[in-house]
């Protein structure tokens, strides 16, 4: 449908305007004096003629009037309407078709607010279903632990554990089970500080290699434990980027901590770092069963965990992995998941490198 400015239809009208009279008084000359010639004729002979074109003027004035309200004021009406539904919270509105340009692209202007807003409302709604969702499944998830923890302390408190070695290991479970408490209430901080808050991060400078190097470290015992060991394959250089520290060594810590709990006794974990251009990359190849392909459409999704691996026993909430891959976005990388051709999962990614253009000295 072609559309047209209203200065045009302005132009129009005073053309029809002009017009349609002098076609009434012409039309009403010929008829009454079968002649177009005027001022050779009595002079009464025009009466009619100009009650005819006084008659096409007001049929002027009201054909223009009509068509003013249905390209004009029709729309603006459904348009107010559509608004006044849009502010009572209704975002199934109706926006009028007109061939008025201006108005056209008030109306496109309407429509796309209209999208926008329905795109917020359905984000915010997924939003608010997954923060109770991730509220409900992590204080389900928080209460095995504490169960487990009163029950041995009030073995200890009662006497059960009567020898040094049984209560030795009711102090070993429920230092286990305060360590899963506390992994579960920094996975809730964590998931919740990247998912809700637009706190800038505390972007300088780092070392990946050292990143990578403390996570390793903070696992050793929990590797010692399986006898896994873990092989590193660095590039010479020490990949610097530009990160919040202390966020990207949690988010290491999450897929390292991944790899060890889902790698079999006497296991192995690779891990390589390579700088390629702009961007530093990363794999952590465990020797696991690996992903199957439900996890591997759904391992990043909070909350999500396999039915045979990837489970409660484990002692984490489900949302490692979720953590480690919005703090990878938000330094700008992405977090990919996979099996290798040879066995075993497969997690990599990638940050962008930082291109330091310093001239030596501070």
């Amino acid at each position: 449908m072609r559309k047209l400015r209203i200065r045009t239809y302005s132009l129009l009208s005073l053309l029809f305007l002009s017009l349609l009279p002098w076609v009434f008084f012409v039309a009403t000359l010929f008829i009454t004096t079968h002649s177009v010639q005027l001022g050779v004729e009595r002079q009464d002979s025009y009466r009619i003629p100009m009650i005819a074109a006084f008659a096409g003027l007001l049929l002027a004035f009201f054909m223009i009037g009509l068509q003013m309200r249905r390209l004009l004021l029709v729309p603006l009406e459904r348009m107010g309407q559509a608004a006044r539904q849009i502010a009572a919270g209704d975002l199934d509105v109706q926006l009028p078709q007109t061939t008025v340009k201006e108005i056209a692209e008030v109306r496109d202007g309407f429509e796309v607010m209209v999208n926008g807003l329905q795109i917020s409302y359905r984000k915010q709604a997924d939003l608010e279903e997954e923060r109770r969702f991730v509220i409900a499944a992590v204080a389900h998830d928080l209460r095995t632990p504490l169960f487990a923890l009163r029950g041995y302390l009030d073995g200890l408190e009662q006497g059960i554990a009567k020898t040094p070695e049984q209560a030795a290991k009711y102090v070993a479970v429920c230092k286990e089970k305060s360590m899963q408490l506390d992994r579960l209430v920094e996975d809730l901080f964590t998931f919740t500080r990247m998912e809700y808050q637009e706190d800038e991060l505390a972007m300088r400078g780092a070392s990946f290699h050292e990143i990578v190097q403390k996570s390793i470290d903070s696992l050793k015992l929990q590797s010692q434990q399986k006898q896994i060991t873990f092989v590193t394959a660095f590039t010479p250089n020490d990949c610097v980027i530009q990160a919040d520290a202390h966020l990207l060594e949690r988010a290491m810590n999450n897929l390292l901590d991944n790899a060890v709990r889902y790698t079999p006794v006497h296991g192995r974990i690779m891990i390589e770092i390579c700088s390629k251009k702009d961007r530093v990359s990363f794999a952590i190849h465990d020797s696991g069963q690996g992903f199957s392909q439900d996890e591997l459409n759904r391992v990043f999704e909070p909350l999500y965990r396999g039915e045979q691996s990837r489970n409660r026993a484990t002692g984490g909430a489900g949302l490692g992995l979720t953590i480690s891959k919005r703090i990878i976005q938000r330094h700008g990388g992405e977090l990919t998941a996979g099996n290798h051709p040879s066995g075993g999962a497969v997690l990599s990614g990638w940050f962008p490198a930082e291109h330091e253009e310093r001239e030596g000295g501070a």
